[in-house]
């Protein structure tokens, strides 16, 4: 009977280890077949060619199957490699997306929001405080970032009035937040000048916005040069600075349109789409994120916001 019992626990020992291939080769193997090249893969791996070709060489080995075949200076997948690649992609995707998870949660509880560093600055940030004490329990990490460097890998939400680079996939997930207003913007006295003697300051990203306004407007304005800034604050303090006529949304200026430092002689016009948030595409509207989606309906509606 004893000898039953040992016999009975070694098949269940047995049964509970994982035939797993070599665990490094295979990470080998995803960047070959994602970059098909052994040298690429290498690099970014930060391996040497040969280190990389060895562990192809042993999961070939431990599969028993050719997994690559050549296809003139680089690699290309067998339909058995395909096969194994499709199940390699799904599950390091899977791992990818827990152990980002696993990292969010030890940071505690909270919500990860990107935006351009304008809109935090002179909009989100001022309004925390109001935020915070609406839902105490929700801490907010930001990523300030520039509106070409701007995507959603990583945060919860992002933040944007400009979706032209995403896919429309993504167009249609985005959740519409408020209206924006564009308005261009100068200093009084540079207002006083001509439209063929005043210069036109674009954003380098979102160049298309002085497209769009001039298109709703019908107003041809700063056309005797141009000059380019790739944040939106730079082209508020150029236009501060009489520098010339920058394209700005009302919100991002309200401060200096109550001071009178800055004008629009035009007013300010409503763009199509709106400022909205996009949700990261790897997982569901959390509760917090709905909290705060809600929470920037109301403030940005407000005026006096």
């Amino acid at each position: 009977m004893q000898f039953f019992w040992i016999f009975v626990s070694f098949i269940d020992i047995r049964s509970a280890v994982r035939h797993l291939p070599p665990l490094a080769a295979v990470r080998a193997f995803e960047a070959i077949a994602r970059t098909g090249s052994v040298t690429r893969a290498a690099e970014e791996l930060c391996r040497s060619h040969g280190a990389v070709s060895r562990h192809l060489k042993l999961l070939q080995e431990h599969a028993g199957v050719p997994l690559f075949d050549k296809d003139g200076t680089g690699l290309k997948l067998t339909p058995a490699g395909a096969t194994f690649y499709a199940s390699v992609r799904a599950s390091f995707d899977q791992l990818e997306s827990a152990y980002e998870r696993l990292g969010r949660e030890a940071q505690g509880p909270g919500l990860h929001v990107a935006c351009s560093a304008t809109f935090a600055m002179r909009w989100l940030v001022p309004q925390l405080a109001v935020f915070y004490r609406e839902h105490p329990d929700i801490r907010i990490r930001l990523s300030m970032t520039s509106a070409r460097e701007m995507r959603n890998e990583g945060a919860d939400l992002l933040l944007a009035w400009d979706l032209s680079g995403y896919t429309d996939a993504d167009r249609r997930r985005a959740l519409t937040l408020a209206p924006v207003r564009f308005g261009a913007v100068c200093t009084p006295a540079y207002a006083r000048r001509a439209a063929s003697d005043q210069v036109r300051i674009a954003h380098e990203y979102t160049s298309s916005a002085w497209n769009q306004w001039e298109a709703i407007t019908g107003v041809a304005v700063a056309t005797a040069g141009h000059l380019a800034f790739p944040h939106t604050h730079l082209c508020i303090e150029a236009a501060l600075s009489g520098l010339g006529v920058a394209l700005v949304e009302k919100r991002l200026i309200s401060r200096e349109l109550e001071e009178g430092t800055l004008v629009a002689p035009f007013g300010f016009v409503v763009f199509d789409g709106g400022l909205r948030a996009l949700p990261a595409a790897s997982r569901s509207l959390s509760g917090h994120a709905d909290a705060f989606v809600g929470w920037l309906r109301r403030a940005l509606a407000d005026p006096a916001a």
